[in-house]
């Protein structure tokens, strides 16, 4: 087949295989825009609004075009439904031959060399580990493919994990006795013979910034990149474009050194002594920040003394391990991969401590029982573009949410894109009737002391008047938490609230209780699809913007200003412009879908930039009256 155009017809193949398939304007334009941009080797980015149908719009040509792509999503879970559910029925209308492969991170893949090294060490295992451990090995007798996915009983966080996969700091690649056994490259060797190969943003750009050795053929393969939920990846890919060591690294050497000793090397008691003291230098450094979690810079951080001090021993302790596991070379595998662990850490170190650097920011994060060390780019944009131009390829850009006061200039300029193409696709749904956005009155500022019982008394009104089926979106863990404790006393209604179990089991507890309210932070903002009556409200707290201590974004915005830009024009207001689409695009799903989106920021009536959020959110009726809110949503149960 050479048009897709043939495909989106009314009797055309797609809907002959698809039952209730019905052709879209828009999703016929993205198909042909795609396969135009295909076919001459340039750039297109895509805004599509919710209901466009843009996952078959982009995966249509690529199946058509007979060429090798990669299809990279923000989540695993679109990656799960691409492969699994989209290929496959595209596939069979098609009746084509392609085959797709799926691809992710090595740390969702089972490594045999790993578990089996704890296996002979259980004696340095907590109980609970202990008893994940045995399910891991039971498991792994059946497992086809080792994704740790298929473990549905092990949690999200299980104590195990790190013990039973792999990362690219601790893989013995070739030199490991069951290399020929191992499923990432069992996985890997599928995904080069592939036509389409299905990945996720975080293991592109881990490829892209050559992090990790041995997936770097899959991107030079490609002809065709198609980016979904690419409103990530400018994030993302400043991530993998920098450097990070953390004490939980340090801790995890030194604990790899303690088995390699207890297996294979019993002589090597002083390297296990000068591990130890590593782990115990990098532990004391945590000590020295506030017990609770935070963000800040480190720059300034290098100025205290005692922290000088404590870097300064680590340093030490870092060179000393060097020297010592250099001894050991050659004497077994697992020894020369630990140098290779010892030697990243150390030039890490270095770099994580020159403040002289520019263009880029030194910041760190601590959790209850680490911190973490960042050097992130301040801009990614020239070296995406000097990447995409190094090939003739066709890329492709899309997400629900890119443009920014009606234009694509603030995604172009974070990615070097000036030159790619771009194409705005509305949604076909009909928000004037689907939906109601109210902005209540009488609100107090954001930021005063009354905004948490204002908060509460809409949350519960909105409650009674839905009977549930809410979601209530917050800016921040602290207001979060406040307002669930306040509510367990006021309502009766099941409280879902993340951090209490993972995101797919509260999904699926929200789901299967009716009369459930769900409450959460960022997580929740975005990549969640409940249809239905299953959610008729979303209540934001307020305007999304980032936190301004946050010493990534001060960083940003100091090099902003120093080049005569606006700061909070270009860069607080894009992104919080863009979090609001999202979280707004949790209500209306279907075009039967109902709701009330409430919004309890007075900003956007007050503020002179609010027309541009306005203007970026679903063309829903729009209200001050909380009471006409509510009546809709009593409407709904009728």
């Amino acid at each position: 087949m050479s048009d897709v155009s043939e495909l989106f017809k009314e009797k055309g193949l797609l809907s002959a295989a698809i039952e209730g398939f019905s052709p879209r304007q828009a999703q016929l334009e993205m198909s042909q825009a795609i396969e135009k941009t295909i076919k001459g080797k340039s750039q297109l980015i895509v805004e599509a609004g919710t209901g466009t149908g843009k996952t078959f719009a982009y995966l249509a040509p690529v199946m058509v075009s007979n060429q090798k792509a990669i299809i990279s999503t923000g989540t695993k879970n679109l990656q799960e439904q691409l492969f699994h559910r989209d290929l496959p029925l595209l596939k069979k209308a098609l009746a084509s031959n392609r085959q797709a492969a799926l691809l992710k991170g090595r740390s969702n893949y089972l490594c045999l060399h790993r578990m089996g090294q704890h296996s002979g060490n259980s004696t340095l295992l907590e109980k609970q580990t202990l008893n994940e451990l045995t399910a891991v090995r039971q498991w792994s007798s059946t497992t086809k493919t080792g994704d740790i996915g298929e473990l549905k009983t092990l949690a999200e966080d299980a104590r195990v994990l790190p013990l039973v996969t792999s990362n690219v700091e601790n893989c013995l690649g070739r030199d490991c006795p069951d290399y020929e056994d191992c499923y990432l490259v069992k996985a890997r060797n599928k995904a080069l013979e592939a036509d389409i190969v299905v990945v996720n943003h975080h293991l592109f750009f881990a490829d892209m910034a050559l992090k990790d050795t041995g997936f770097g053929e899959l991107i030079p393969e490609a002809d065709v990149v198609v980016f979904d939920e690419a409103h990530q990846i400018p994030d993302i890919a400043s991530e993998y474009f920098g450097e990070a060591l953390s004490s939980r690294q340090i801790h995890d050497l030194a604990r790899d050194i303690e088995v390699v000793k207890r297996t294979v090397l019993k002589d090597a008691d002083q390297l296990v002594k000068v591990a130890e003291k590593c782990r115990l230098i990098a532990a004391d450094l945590r000590i020295l920040f506030p017990y609770d979690p935070e963000k800040g810079n480190w720059r300034k951080m290098l100025n205290r003394p005692e922290i000088q001090a404590q870097m300064s021993k680590l340093d030490e302790s870092l060179n000393l391990l060097y020297e010592v596991i250099k001894l050991h070379l050659g004497r077994e595998k697992e020894i020369d991969s630990l140098f290779e662990r010892v030697t990243q850490a150390r030039d890490k170190l270095k770099v994580l401590t020159d403040i002289n650097q520019t263009g880029v920011s030194l910041w760190y994060e601590t959790t209850p029982k680490h911190i973490i060390l960042h050097l992130t780019p301040l801009s990614i944009a020239k070296r995406f573009a000097s990447f995409i131009e190094e090939v003739e390829r066709s890329w492709v850009f899309t997400s629900a949410t890119l443009m920014v006061d009606g234009g694509f200039s603030h995604f172009q300029r974070l990615m070097g894109l000036d030159g790619a193409n771009t194409l705005a696709l509305d949604s076909p749904f009909d928000y004037d009737q689907q939906a109601i956005l109210c902005v209540p009155r009488y609100l107090p500022e954001p930021s005063s002391w009354d905004m948490k019982n204002t908060l509460l008394e809409v949350a519960i009104k909105l409650i009674e008047a839905s009977n549930g089926r809410c979601f209530l979106l917050f800016t921040s863990h602290a207001m979060l938490k406040e307002i669930a404790h306040k509510l367990e006393d006021r309502i009766s209604n099941p409280i879902l609230v993340q951090g209490t179990t993972s995101k797919r089991a509260l999904l699926e507890e929200y789901v299967n209780n009716k009369k459930a309210v769900l409450l959460g932070t960022g997580a929740f903002w975005e990549g969640v699809d409940v249809r239905g009556d299953d959610l008729t409200c979303v209540m934001i707290d307020k305007l999304p913007f980032a936190a301004p201590d946050d010493p990534l974004l001060q960083a940003r915005i100091e090099d902003c200003r120093k080049s005569g830009a606006n700061p909070f024009a270009q860069i607080q207001i894009p992104q919080a412009v863009i979090s609001l689409k999202q979280g707004a695009g949790r209500l209306i799903r279907d075009e039967t879908d109902k709701g009330v989106l409430v919004i309890c920021d007075n900003r956007l009536i007050t503020k002179d930039y609010a027309k541009i959020f306005l203007a970026s959110l679903p063309p829903m009726k729009r209200t001050r009256d909380l009471n006409q809110a509510l009546a809709f949503l009593t409407e709904l149960q009728e």
